[in-house]
């Protein structure tokens, strides 16, 4: 197998963001030590530790053999079935306290780029903005509190950012224990 890792549009950087990492264990659906390992979620009704090579993620046979999904349908309401598809079952998902979904622009999945804190975050203003205006409609209606929390991402809390795969767009939700 190639030693270059297969390319996933909507997790562009799986070992960044930890949810691949070197390792020399075996593949659960090739039974090949290929020298990566996915280290996240994978929800199955089956019996079977998440150890897949990336390989198997990206040709969606990890998914199909154990019948489960790296992340949920959650969020991606508005996509087409083959984009459904290649998020849910072909693409690595990632850690996150809560139950991590993905975002949607520009009638597409949103590319995952990580957690990241305040200071990363307002590098993206954009991002920051519609943070700030989601967690208003959620409830925070005190401006002080909402940027105190903000201000905090990191400690506690954090954002998981994504870039819309068309126009560059950020997007970010907040992630809390």
């Amino acid at each position: 197998m190639s030693a270059t890792l297969p390319f996933f549009r909507y997790h562009p950087d799986p070992v960044t963001s930890g949810s691949i990492r070197e390792s020399t264990e075996t593949c659960a659906r090739c039974e090949r030590a290929t020298g990566w390992i996915y280290a996240a979620t994978f929800c199955t009704a089956q019996d079977v530790d998440a150890h897949f090579c990336p390989w198997c993620i990206a040709d969606g046979s990890a998914a199909e053999r154990f019948e489960g999904e790296f992340t949920g349908s959650y969020r991606l309401d508005g996509v087409s079935a083959e984009i459904l598809e290649q998020v849910t079952r072909r693409t690595p998902g990632f850690h996150a306290w809560q139950d991590p979904h993905w975002l949607v622009h520009c009638n597409d999945a949103a590319a995952f780029i990580g957690e990241v804190g305040y200071t990363e975050l307002a590098a993206h203003p954009d991002a920051l903005d519609q943070l700030r205006t989601d967690l208003r409609i959620d409830g925070w209606h005190d401006a002080a509190q909402l940027e105190n929390f903000l201000a905090h991402l990191g400690h506690g809390a954090s954002a998981v950012l994504f870039r819309c795969t068309s126009c560059d767009t950020h997007l970010a939700y907040a992630d809390a224990s």
